[in-house]
C-alpha cells in the first residue's frame, strides 16, 4: 500500500504501523494527522475513498466523523456559557419552556453534556423521516420522561445528544446550531470540519462501511446483544428510534442535515487541530477547558453497558481499561467516532491526534487500530 503525505523522521514506526493497516484485505481507507506542540509530525492518508474500490483517498478526502462532533459541539455551548448566553447550572427550560415537561423542569446543560439527564433514548417509535425533522425530533425529548432521576448515575446519548446540545445553542443564538457550531470551531482555525455539508462537496466524501467477521470486545457483544435481544431496551432505543439512525451515513440527506452529535464531517487534519486549538487556549480560556475536562461521570454506563468517564461533551481515559484508553497518557481526553475515527489530546505530551477511517470496527469505545497507532506516538515521544 502506498501511504501519502508527510512524516517527521522521529515517527517513521507510527508511519510504518500505519501502513500496516492495510495488510488487513478488508481496510479501504483511513487518514492519521498527529500534532505535537502545534507542529504536525504526521499527515498520513492511503487507501480507497469509494465503496467499489476505483476512488484514491486524497489529501482532502473527508468522512463522517459520527460523535467525534460532539466535542465540536460541547465547546460551541461552552463559548457561549463564557459569553453569559448560556449557563451550565440553570433550568434549560428558562430558554427551552417545553422541555420542562415530564418532570425535567431541574436538568441543566451541565447534566446534558456530562450524559446524566436520563434521556439517551426516545421511547416513542418514530418515523424513519423523523430523524430529518428538527422540530419533529426537539419536539420528542421536550415530551420524553428520563429513563433514570437525572443527576442520578449516566448514560450515553448516542444521538439525542445532538438536539438535547444543539436547540439551547438555536434558542441562544437564534441560528441553525450546525453553522454556528463550524463558526465557532472550525472556521476560526481553518479546518476542513462542516455539519451540514454542502452538495457541492459530496464528490469529496468517502463511502462509509462495516466490516465483517469480527464481533469486537465483551463491551461490544453486550451491546449488541441487548439490541437483537431487547427491543424495547433503552440501549436499543439510544441506537435504532428512528430506524433511520443505523442507516444513513452514506445517504445525501444524512450528509446536509445538521446533527451535532454524530454527522459532522471532516478529516483525520480536522480533528488534530481542533484539539491542538484546545490545548493553545485557542478554542477555550483555561477555567471554561477545566470545566469541560473535568470528571463528572464514572462507571458502569446505562446505555453503553461498560465502564464510561466523562467531561462536557468528552471521553476522559480510563488507563486501567483496555477499551476506554486512548493509549497515551492518563489526562488525555477526546471522543471516538462509532467504528474506529477518533480525535483526542493529552496535554502531558502536548499531542493532539486525529485518526479516520471508512471501515468500520465493531468497538464501542476505542478501536484498537488507533490505540496502536496512540501508544507508538508515545513511544515516539
Amino acid at each position: 500500500m502506498h501511504i501519502h503525505g508527510y512524516f517527521d523522521l522521529q515517527f517513521e514506526a507510527v508511519k510504518d504501523a500505519f501502513a500496516e493497516l492495510f495488510d488487513e484485505p478488508q481496510e479501504r481507507g483511513a487518514a492519521l494527522c498527529v500534532q505535537v506542540g502545534g507542529e504536525t509530525v504526521l499527515d498520513l492518508w492511503a487507501g480507497m475513498a469509494d465503496r467499489d474500490g476505483q476512488e484514491p483517498w486524497h489529501s482532502d478526502t473527508l468522512l463522517n466523523l459520527y460523535s467525534c462532533t460532539k466535542a465540536f459541539t460541547a465547546v460551541a455551548a461552552l463559548q457561549l456559557v463564557g459569553e453569559g448566553k448560556l449557563e451550565l447550572d440553570a433550568p434549560v427550560a428558562r430558554l427551552w419552556p417545553e422541555f420542562a415537561a415530564a418532570g425535567k423542569q431541574h436538568v441543566t446543560l451541565r447534566q446534558l453534556l456530562s450524559h446524566r439527564a436520563g434521556l439517551p433514548a426516545i421511547r416513542q417509535p418514530l418515523p424513519p423521516e423523523a430523524l430529518y425533522d428538527w422540530e419533529a425530533m426537539t419536539a420528542a425529548l421536550a415530551a420524553e420522561a428520563p429513563w433514570w432521576t437525572p443527576g442520578d448515575g449516566h448514560g450515553y446519548a448516542p444521538i439525542t445528544y445532538g438536539w438535547l446540545i444543539g436547540e439551547p445553542i438555536h434558542r441562544a443564538t437564534g441560528r441553525n446550531p450546525g453553522e454556528v457550531i463550524v463558526e465557532r470551531t472550525a472556521r476560526p482555525l481553518g479546518l476542513d470540519f462542516h455539519i451540514g455539508l454542502a452538495d457541492s462537496e459530496f464528490h469529496r466524501i468517502a463511502h462509509i462501511s462495516r466490516g465483517k467477521g469480527n464481533l469486537g470486545d465483551a463491551a461490544a457483544q453486550r451491546v449488541l446483544n441487548a439490541m437483537l435481544r431487547e427491543p424495547q431496551a433503552m440501549t436499543t432505543r439510544a441506537f435504532t428510534n428512528p430506524p433511520s439512525i443505523m442507516t444513513s451515513t452514506n445517504k445525501p440527506e444524512w450528509r446536509r442535515m445538521a446533527q451535532p452529535a454524530a454527522n459532522g464531517h471532516g478529516n483525520a487534519r480536522s480533528l488534530a487541530g481542533f484539539y491542538a486549538g484546545l490545548l493553545d487556549g485557542s478554542l477555550l480560556d483555561s477555567a471554561l477547558l477545566a470545566e469541560m475536562t473535568r470528571e463528572y461521570s464514572r462507571g458502569e454506563d446505562r446505555t453503553l453497558l461498560t465502564s464510561t468517564r466523562l467531561g462536557l461533551g468528552l471521553m476522559l481515559d480510563q488507563p486501567e481499561l483496555p477499551n476506554a484508553t486512548y493509549g497515551l497518557g492518563r489526562h488525555a481526553f477526546g471522543h471516538p467516532g462509532a467504528g474506529g475515527s477518533i480525535g483526542f489530546a493529552d496535554p502531558e505530551r502536548e499531542v493532539a491526534f486525529g485518526f479516520v477511517v471508512n471501515t468500520l470496527g465493531p468497538y464501542v469505545l476505542m478501536d484498537p487500530r488507533a490505540q496502536k497507532l496512540a501508544r507508538l506516538v508515545g513511544e515516539c515521544l
